[in-house]
């Protein structure tokens, strides 16, 4: 049933030994979706981080037959619902970080998360910058302590901004400033989202202005309007930045969504 929670690894009920070595050794990546009307917005981009990131933390790929093998067996019986695809290795420790080779498959499936929100958001700016900012590892201890200090000042969230107030993006998803009719992304250091990219190439495709380029805290004043997009959010606005209030009209919400919803499911 699409409201079980459920654990594979490699394809099989996930081991006490696995779940020690992912309690205890914070080394690994991964990707997370909804599966919806029998396929993923952007698998194929998913799909493509999977590996990347294999590539480079472990020395191998998994091969996207056997990720889509995996992924297939982890929603046969489902209805829409929410899959986590992790890398892991049981090999790599502190003590022993030099095992090369392809890494462990878990899958968790649960049921498909709310939006982060559905109304404005009040982000906090804090100076910060994920550790190898353009993979989605599973090092999380920065993200959750900056929500936590975020919500603990009064405001929902976290938004990230070098030392050199420049600024990247928030907590669990990117961000994107709207001037006008134009979109703009931060140009940083930074997880390129699969729904960043998506919306990216669904704006060109509308003729809609779509640009990346540096953003600094100094130009926040000059744009009309902010929103917030990932898997679970594809657009949300933004009230307020610090004590800078936005027009949460201003952002071109029904475009986004539309984009959005126009992408279509690829089957595993």
């Amino acid at each position: 049933m699409a409201g079980d929670r459920t654990l594979m690894v490699d394809g099989s009920p996930v081991s006490e030994g696995d779940l020690t070595c992912l309690a205890l050794a914070n080394y690994g990546a991964y990707t997370s979706f909804r599966f919806e009307q029998g396929g993923v917005r952007g698998l194929d981009l998913h799909l493509a981080r999977l590996e990347a990131s294999a590539l480079e933390l472990f020395g191998e790929a998994v091969g996207e037959a056997r990720l889509r093998e995996l992924m297939r067996s982890a929603v046969e019986g489902q209805g829409n619902c929410w899959l986590r695809v992790s890398l892991f290795s049981p090999e790599v420790w502190p003590r022993t970080p030099g095992w090369t080779g392809r890494p462990k498959v878990m899958i968790g499936v649960f049921p498909p998360p709310p939006p982060l929100a559905e109304d404005g958001l009040r982000l906090q700016v804090q100076t910060y910058a994920r550790e190898l900012a353009h993979l989605k590892h599973t090092a999380n201890f920065g993200l959750i302590r900056a929500r936590r200090l975020a919500r603990a000042a009064g405001f929902d969230d976290a938004l990230f901004a070098d030392s050199d107030g420049r600024i990247s993006e928030g907590s669990l998803w990117n961000i994107g400033f709207v001037r006008g009719d134009a979109v703009i992304w931060p140009e940083a250091p930074m997880l390129t989202g699969v729904t960043l990219t998506l919306l990216q190439g669904g704006l060109e495709a509308r003729g809609m202005s779509s640009r990346t380029r540096p953003v600094q805290l100094e130009d926040l004043p000059r744009f009309d309007g902010a929103f917030i997009c990932n898997s679970a959010t594809p657009a949300c606005p933004v009230a307020s930045i610090d004590a800078l209030a936005f027009d949460p009209a201003a952002a071109p919400l029904e475009a986004l969504r539309s984009i959005w919803a126009s992408q279509p499911c690829q089957p595993i």
